[in-house]
């Protein structure tokens, strides 16, 4: 009997041992996090870009970037514009870097100020076309292809001295520029 006693108590004690590896395990998986997707470079592909007038500053639009794809993007540097089929493209601000990337999670926005023209400005027109490309990161090119928003009103009266400021987090500071 002391036989079939100590079989039974190590049978007893393996099954307690088993089962609480096992429900060790399982824990362990459910408590792992699930592995978010990387982070992409934002472009066309993944944002709609949308620019509008603005009441403040004057002579001012404000460009928006909203992430409408799945994963969360980097809005790296300052978007590359061109107005109609101007021959290079609108001077960056440089004083307006941010501390950090812009990072979209999915429904977010990134914004960016548009200086049009000033009185020092020269040789001004209306332009009725804005293509829009999103910078890599080391702002050495673009990434993806161009968007090309309406502007508002179909037309914006633009000239040497427009400007465009780095991607911001919000609306204000892209138009503190």
């Amino acid at each position: 009997m002391r036989t079939n006693r100590r079989t039974t108590a190590a049978l007893v004690t393996l099954t307690a041992a088993l089962s609480l590896t096992t429900l060790a395990g399982t824990a362990a998986t459910a408590a792992a996090p699930a592995k978010a997707a990387a982070p992409v470079a934002c472009s066309a592909a993944t944002t709609k870009v949308t620019v509008k007038e603005v009441q403040r500053p004057i002579n001012h639009l404000l460009l928006t970037a909203k992430n409408t794809g799945t994963k969360t993007c980097y809005a790296y540097n300052a978007p590359y514009l061109r107005f109609d089929e101007a021959q290079s493209p609108t001077h960056v601000l440089r004083d307006s870097v941010p501390q950090a990337v812009v990072t979209l999670k999915p429904g977010q926005s990134a914004y960016a100020g548009i200086g049009t023209s000033s009185p020092e400005g020269e040789d001004g027109y209306d332009a009725k076309k804005l293509g829009v490309l999103f910078s890599n990161r080391a702002a050495n090119g673009s990434v993806g292809t161009t968007a090309h928003p309406k502007l508002p009103g179909g037309s914006v009266y633009v000239d040497s001295s427009a400007f465009v400021t780095y991607w911001q987090s919000t609306a204000a500071d892209a138009l503190y520029w």
